[in-house]
């Protein structure tokens, strides 16, 4: 097994562990929907369907990019795939590092669409791989192509994962140009390309910045989920690497809860992918309240996948219900209309929108 399969399969295992999850709130217990007593209307009347980059999606749900590249993934990709074409799911993979170095690993990724031929797929590249590393050139044109061929992708993540990669103990510490290096995959790629932050969140400045890489979305990624400093940092404890463990604890929580990290990045007018902390679907409701067009789950789902397709698509059919209840309790029937709705903000959230000078959502684009 190479260094990279292992590690994939690591983080599949310390992600499925309590010690994965940030000890920091997402913040939707800040966020308030007004409620309508009187909606004159049931959730057999809500229309969840959204438009997004060109495609008409029959729900705002995502299934979040979580693995790939282990022997372990290609039965935890095709339960999330099987439930994700069932029920008309957006279907993310993980990194595809490991597929582009070894032809051997391209069926851990291509079951996806095996097994999903109808369903928006989201491939999958890290921002530290569009630049040189130590001793490795920086992904091409070639590579790009290849990520998105092998999957039939629909649009393609860019992961921004500085945290994980100051932690790990094989992380690529180089750093400089990264915008350069996200401008050139926008260039080459033949589908949008998604800037995905992996749990530290996106603060105003960072998705202004990104949106000028020419980006065509932002995925937030917000603290308040699963925490990828926190996973390295059980890697690090279990090779005796004490500089790994310490700084991994240090940060664990670092970044901008989901909630606000929303509210921040709508600065940018890009449509927003909300991920990290959402685990139901008045989360999810929320989310898409304070501007989000899609929204993005992934611990609940990998761990459901453990069980079968059948555990996933129940999982999944429960946060759609939850969605649409949340719906009829504030009235609107279609998700534009929950896009519309002005969520009343209080502690913490209501604090940090003070602190940065109000920021608010600009209801971005779809």
């Amino acid at each position: 097994m190479s260094n990279i399969e292992n590690r994939k399969r690591e983080h599949v295992e310390f992600a499925l562990s309590e010690g994965s999850q940030g000890r920091r709130s997402a913040l939707w217990e800040d966020v308030h929907l007004v409620p309508v007593s009187v909606p004159d209307m049931g959730p057999a009347d809500v229309d969840l369907s959204v438009d997004f980059l060109g495609h008409r999606l029959s729900t705002p749900l995502v299934i979040s990019g979580m693995t790939g590249g282990h022997a372990r993934a290609v039965e935890i990709n095709r339960n999330l795939a099987v439930a994700a074409e069932e029920l008309g799911l957006a279907i993310g993979t993980g990194s595809q590092r490991a597929a582009l170095k070894d032809p051997d690993l391209v069926g851990t990724y291509s079951v996806v669409r095996t097994h999903a031929p109808a369903a928006f797929v989201i491939g999958n590249i890290g921002m530290s791989q569009l630049i040189s590393q130590e001793g490795e050139s920086p992904m091409g044109r070639d590579e790009i192509d290849r990520a998105v061929s092998m999957i039939d992708a629909d649009a393609l993540a860019v992961h921004l994962n500085a945290v994980e990669e100051l932690v790990q103990p094989e992380g690529d510490r180089n750093m400089r140009d990264l915008s350069g290096g996200i401008v050139n995959a926008v260039r080459w790629s033949p589908v949008p390309v998604i800037a995905k932050e992996t749990g530290a969140g996106m603060a105003r400045e960072t998705a202004l910045r990104l949106a000028e890489t020419g980006v065509a979305a932002l995925d937030v990624g917000g603290a308040g989920g699963t925490s990828f400093a926190r996973i390295e940092a059980l890697r690090a404890d279990a090779i005796g690497d004490t500089t790994g463990v310490r700084i991994g604890r240090t940060f664990g929580d670092w970044g901008v809860p989901t909630a606000v990290s929303l509210l921040e990045a709508g600065s940018a007018g890009l449509p927003l992918i909300g991920t990290g902390g959402v685990r139901n679907g008045l989360h999810a409701a929320k989310a898409m309240a304070l501007g989000a067009s899609l929204v993005g789950i992934g611990g609940p789902f990998i761990r459901a996948a453990l069980d079968g397709p059948g555990a996933v698509i129940a999982e999944a059919r429960l946060v759609l219900e939850e969605l649409r209840v949340a719906m009829v309790l504030t009235g609107v029937r279609d998700v534009q209309g929950l896009r519309r709705l002005q969520p009343v903000l209080v502690g913490r959230a209501a604090e940090w929108v003070a602190s940065r000078g109000g920021t608010r959502s600009t209801r971005p684009r779809q």
